[in-house]
């Protein structure tokens, strides 16, 4: 069973005292000085390399995003140059980084800043959030560091931070943990330098003070954390209900027409709106056989298109949020009727060898390596 304090003990945590808040800005700025990464959106005060990376970091780790940082700013050096690319080849660039909502919302808002901002991300809070998939984390990310305006932050690494040096027994998930969490972390943030504190912040939960045995012996701000103190790393903050995964089965059908296939591309709303894919079902059938033949109906119901589905060509696992998938794939010859495309945003045949330069789901990417060029 968790540990927790003693009821005498309970209660909502503080804030912060003066005293308490000038400590750990001061040690955790001499931290940060010794112990910073060299991260290449560490080098520019450029509000736009700072807003793709923070998109880019959501929910992804550090060590994928900065080949992908690189990648995209090469290709898409200011604002203007993303707003004027096509959507296709921002999420072609964006392939195997996941969260593809994060690419679309992104190319939408750099037009909606070149439009009503005259190229540059807004200053004003405001502004800033009422751009496409800027919440208020991102807005006080990009504000604080490019522009030092002294506005908290919290995502996961200081989410986990914070919890434990407010004692939060609670679940930091929940309204009142939220609540608490955002008035520590305005609190805490500098008028001088905000950006750089909170970049600190950050990297201390990041290197430092991590979910699974948090390297306390190193961490500056060990003499201030009540956490530590009552040997709770382990208990706060709260851990998270335990994912209950399901299993399902999919099926994809590589559709031939003398040296071309069809794709389609995914609609708004659909799992991977954008993406293109090889047309992909729910399969319920067991035996390879009875799966392709349901695979065959569901072609000619929803493409319009009689096929003949041949033997299983390949299989392989991947996992979309709470689903494990198994997917197999199934190569077909059309045999007639006429491409019908309603519930997608198009569809086209094309030779294998074009499928580069389309932007893929990572597992449509693995079975179109299947067919060469």
């Amino acid at each position: 069973m968790p540990k927790r304090l003693k009821p005498e003990t309970d209660g909502p945590p503080a804030l912060p005292s003066a005293a308490w808040k000038a400590s750990f800005r001061t040690r955790l700025r001499t931290w940060f000085d010794a112990h910073r990464r060299d991260l290449p959106w560490r080098q520019s005060r450029d509000p736009y390399a700072v807003w793709i990376s923070e998109v880019m970091l959501q929910q992804t780790q550090v060590a994928t995003v900065v080949d992908y940082f690189r990648r995209f700013l090469a290709r898409f050096p200011t604002i203007e140059a993303l707003a004027e690319a096509p959507e296709q080849n921002v999420l072609r660039l964006w392939e195997g980084l996941g969260y593809y909502r994060r690419a679309r919302q992104l190319h939408r808002a750099a037009q909606v800043i070149v439009a009503e901002h005259g190229g540059k991300f807004p200053r004003d809070l405001a502004a800033a959030r009422a751009l496409p998939g800027i919440g208020r984390y991102t807005a006080g990310a990009v504000l604080s560091i490019a522009y030092d305006l002294p506005l908290p932050i919290l995502e996961a690494n200081t989410v986990r931070l914070l919890s434990r040096l407010a004692l939060l027994q609670d679940d930091p998930a929940s309204k009142t943990g939220q609540a608490l969490l955002w008035s520590w972390a305005e609190a805490l943030v500098p008028p001088q330098e905000p950006g750089l504190f909170n970049q600190a912040l950050m990297e201390l939960g990041a290197l430092v003070c991590t979910p699974r045995d948090p390297r306390c012996g190193e961490c500056p701000a060990a003499r201030l954390c009540p956490t530590r103190r009552h040997g709770l790393q382990k208990e706060i903050p709260r851990p998270k209900a335990k994912t209950r995964f399901e299993d399902v089965r999919e099926g994809v059908v590589i559709v031939s027409r003398r040296d071309q296939v069809l794709l389609v591309r995914q609609a708004e709303g659909a799992r991977w709106a954008g993406l293109w894919d090889f047309p992909r079902y729910p399969v319920e059938s067991e035996s390879a056989a009875a799966a392709a033949e349901e695979l065959r109906e569901k072609v000619l119901g929803t493409l319009g298109l009689r096929v003949a589905v041949g033997d299983r060509l390949h299989t392989l696992k991947h996992g979309v949020t709470r689903f494990r998938i198994t997917l197999d794939a199934y190569p077909a010859r059309l045999v007639g009727g006429r491409l019908k495309t309603p519930g997608y945003a198009e569809a086209a045949w094309l030779r294998p060898a074009e499928l580069a330069g389309l932007p893929l789901h990572v597992s449509a990417r693995k079975i179109a390596g299947l067919l060469g060029s």
